[in-house]
């Protein structure tokens, strides 16, 4: 159980610091790390946890505790929580430090412009990965898709169309 506590630990400390435009950036990788390298969780499992974590309030990252949860108990969510939320809440405060400390130098909006598309990539890779683990039937491509036409050119709120999703998973529609 130990040796599961510090790979929990090392993984979402590490993941922490390179969350660049958010948490849904490092979804990939953590996906990798849960599933591939560790077999911690399935595609499914993740895919279900990940939309679990959508639909509670709070933190994009409430997924890392449900992973820490599954993977070792009550041990692992506490662990996985603070490696999640520790080292980039200070990597955080330094850098919001700093931003302001040289707020007139010309190379900040240099530097603020290139994370914009950097940040947009990661996302769009993140919703990739989702679909990829969740979506394994025509079906459910579709509404992937159809959900992403929604969400992209309405304001509707995003819980809105998790219910709508889980009302067709509800009803069998596709099985």
């Amino acid at each position: 159980m130990n040796s599961t506590l510090i790979a929990l630990a090392v993984i979402f400390s590490q993941l922490s610091l390179v969350a660049f435009g958010g948490g849904n950036t490092i979804l990939p990788e953590m996906h990798r790390q849960v599933t591939d390298v560790h077999h911690w969780l399935t595609d499914a499992d993740f895919a279900a946890l990940f939309a679990l974590a959508q639909a509670a309030p709070g933190p994009n990252m409430m997924v890392v505790p449900l992973i820490g949860w599954h993977v070792a108990g009550w041990a692992g969510m506490l662990v996985s929580t603070a490696a999640i939320f520790g080292p980039s809440s200070v990597l955080t405060a330094v850098a919001l430090r700093l931003w302001r400390r040289f707020k007139q130098h010309p190379w900040r909006q240099a530097v603020q412009a290139g994370l914009i598309p950097i940040s947009v990539g990661l996302v769009a890779a993140s919703a990739v990965l989702i679909v990829r683990a969740a979506d394994h039937e025509w079906i459910l491509v579709a509404i992937s898709a159809g959900v992403a036409v929604v969400a992209s050119r309405t304001r509707l709120h995003p819980l809105w169309l998790l219910a709508a999703g889980a009302a067709v998973g509800w009803s069998g529609f596709g099985q």
